[in-house]
């Protein structure tokens, strides 16, 4: 009865056209009133928690810095500094996006962003080149999720505060893994091109060492930065929040002085922050309300209190584990989806002897997943958008796959190599 009530008004409510936010949020009051003797007000209290958290506080932070980025055109001189680097490899302007990617999401900490950043520079450059247009929003879509694996990362700020685990460690033990998903991307990119070269047209021009090296010149103040918001976080200088703040005023100083950064565009970028917050915001509440729904019911609980009492095996089951956020990643975001489960996943995890740190990345991953599995992957939506709808949410789906099963093929990596994942933190702590 409780599985036909959640998935027969959440279809109901989603088939009428309403917001995906207020169907989650009605499918969790629903849920509350007719199984849990109607303790409605128990949404408002989750709703205060969430949103009253010092750690969500960074998120319109990072949103913000990666807006201000964006609208001062040095991610245009980002993408233009790898172009010549990628050139003249089978592949050409889509290892661009990945490499792009991995640098935005190092700054932003945010996949949406770093997806609708590298995607509105790539997609009209590369449409007019003739690049495969499918191909080109897969790479986008697949490379975007690198900004909630590559630090600072929102993903691992939330895992943080919800665990009492330490952020810079988690931020330390994202980056490897986080460069060797990106070189899997490449690596697959490669690949595929070299059988069907028609995917991205090779450049004629010529590109000489001394135009490369000039143009990661141009990269300089953005990599700073880099440094400045990751290091002060590992180090322990500042908190999450407080490094996204003094991001925010830095980019804006560089942006004014290297890119075009004017007045104007910086009260674009805050308004668009502030409709992305929002947006991402009303998601957020109403996954937080079907969430706390589902929890009050100890349905995600009572699943792996099963598989934790049947006698699998310790990989058996991380496994099975991570097949129910696979299956969870494909209705909840991310941060619904590690308050409803962490309280149970991670003692249950950690008792069976993984490592807390290398929970967090495998965690994140998984999540990552999610920003590219539909119906709520928020990716495939952005990216959708950003070609017009010329390129349907299904169609970005399906090009998505290959990155999909790559970020399979890195957690079994990571858990045959943990070490991939905890080196850094051994290292720096």
């Amino acid at each position: 009865m409780f599985w036909t009530t959640l998935i027969g008004v959440l279809v109901a409510s989603a088939g009428t056209g309403m917001a995906l936010g207020a169907a989650l949020g009605l499918t969790g009051m629903v849920i509350l009133y007719f199984f849990s003797n109607g303790a409605t007000s128990l949404a408002i209290d989750a709703i205060w928690s969430v949103f009253n958290s010092f750690t969500l506080s960074a998120v319109p932070m990072f949103i913000l810095l990666g807006e201000i980025l964006l609208r001062s055109g040095i991610s245009e001189k980002a993408y233009s500094a790898f172009t010549p680097l990628f050139r003249k490899i089978p592949g050409g302007l889509l290892h661009t996006n990945i490499a792009v990617c991995t640098l935005f999401g190092a700054v932003s900490g945010s996949s949406l962003s770093t997806a609708a950043a590298v995607g509105s520079v790539a997609y009209p450059e590369m449409s007019k080149r003739g690049y495969d247009k499918d191909t080109v929003v897969g790479s986008l879509a697949g490379g975007g999720t690198l900004g909630l694996l590559i630090p600072p990362s929102l993903s691992f700020l939330i895992f943080g505060a919800l665990t009492e685990t330490s952020i810079g460690r988690l931020f330390a033990a994202g980056l490897l893994p986080g460069l060797m998903v990106g070189g899997l991307f490449m690596l697959y990119i490669l690949v595929r091109c070299l059988h069907a070269p028609h995917l991205a047209p090779r450049s004629p021009v010529p590109v000489s060492i001394l135009q490369t090296v000039k143009g990661f010149g141009q990269i300089w103040p953005l990599l700073a930065l880099i440094f400045l918001v990751i290091g002060t976080i590992v180090i322990g200088l500042a908190t999450p929040t407080e490094a996204a703040g003094v991001g925010v005023v830095l980019a804006a100083i560089i942006s004014s002085i290297w890119g075009d950064l004017t007045f104007r565009k910086l009260i674009e970028a805050l308004y668009n922050s502030v409709l992305l917050f929002s947006a991402i915001g009303f998601l957020v509440l109403g996954a937080t309300i079907l969430a706390q729904s589902v929890s009050v019911l100890g349905i995600p609980q009572q699943i792996l209190e099963v598989v934790g009492e049947s006698g699998l095996g310790t990989h058996s089951v991380l496994f099975t584990v991570i097949i129910i956020y696979l299956i969870l990643g494909c209705f909840f975001d991310g941060l619904s989806l590690m308050i409803m489960t962490l309280p149970v996943v991670f003692p249950l995890l950690t008792g069976l002897g993984f490592d807390p740190i290398w929970i967090g990345v495998i965690i994140t991953i998984v999540i990552e997943i999610g920003q590219i599995t539909p119906p709520v992957g928020l990716n495939l939506s952005v990216l959708t958008a950003l070609t017009n709808n010329e390129i349907s949410l299904g169609r970005v789906a399906v090009a998505t796959i290959p990155y999909w099963l790559i970020h399979l093929f890195a957690i079994f990596l990571l858990t045959l190599f943990p070490m991939i994942a905890l080196y850094l933190p051994g290292l720096l702590f």
